[in-house]
């Protein structure tokens, strides 16, 4: 792979079906970087049972205190040690999974992601470890749709919102699988040399 000899790498993924592209596509995410010496965390967030909703002392230390992480410790644990993430979702209505912003929402927190601003102006990063950053979809769109009609809305918000202003030395990349519910096992296997190839920048 790239530069680095070996990684702390977090590998998150959001789909509730075992036989699925998504959880195949993390199972040889997870194999190629193992086999290549990086320290893997796997977080599979509906077999984890990983609760989206906010809580109460959460959202109440939002902006009083220290924000409360009882509830998300083992997470943001993983975050702050990741050297590189994998995200492996389905994009559904042109967005991610709840469970997967619930995850954002409440685990790329004040204090774990970024710092409050005076005057609530622009955030100030904490996620300063974190080099890379792949991000793995499927979605039943073509991708004309996608790209002209909807402009990449996933990819904006993850590169724009959330990534560069908590993490501004991660390179990001993305790799989407269009028309997924009609694909065949050709097209599996160029979307798999995809990721590869994306990998293999690290």
């Amino acid at each position: 792979m790239g530069d680095y000899t070996s990684m702390r790498c977090l590998v998150v993924k959001a789909h509730p079906l075992s036989e699925s592209l998504c959880s195949s596509m993390t199972r040889r995410v997870v194999e190629m970087l193992q086999a290549e010496g990086h320290e893997v965390t796997l977080e599979d967030l509906y077999a984890e049972k990983f609760d989206a909703a906010m809580t109460a002392a959460e959202r109440t230390s939002y902006y009083q205190g220290q924000y409360s992480t009882q509830a998300v410790s083992e997470q943001v644990e993983h975050l702050l040690s990741a050297e590189a993430i994998v995200l492996v979702f389905p994009t559904w209505w042109f967005s991610y999974p709840a469970i997967l912003k619930g995850w954002f929402d409440r685990v790329w927190a004040p204090g774990v992601a970024y710092d409050h601003s005076p005057g609530y102006g622009p955030i100030k990063a904490r996620l300063h470890n974190l080099r890379e950053m792949l991000v793995i979809t499927s979605l039943g769109a073509p991708q004309w749709v996608d790209r002209l009609i909807m402009k990449e809305p996933v990819k904006r918000v993850l590169k724009k919102a959330i990534v560069g202003p908590c993490a501004p030395k991660c390179r990001f990349q993305m790799v989407s699988m269009y028309k997924s519910e009609s694909l065949t096992s050709a097209q599996v296997d160029e979307f798999w040399l995809r990721v590869k190839r994306a990998l293999s920048r690290w």
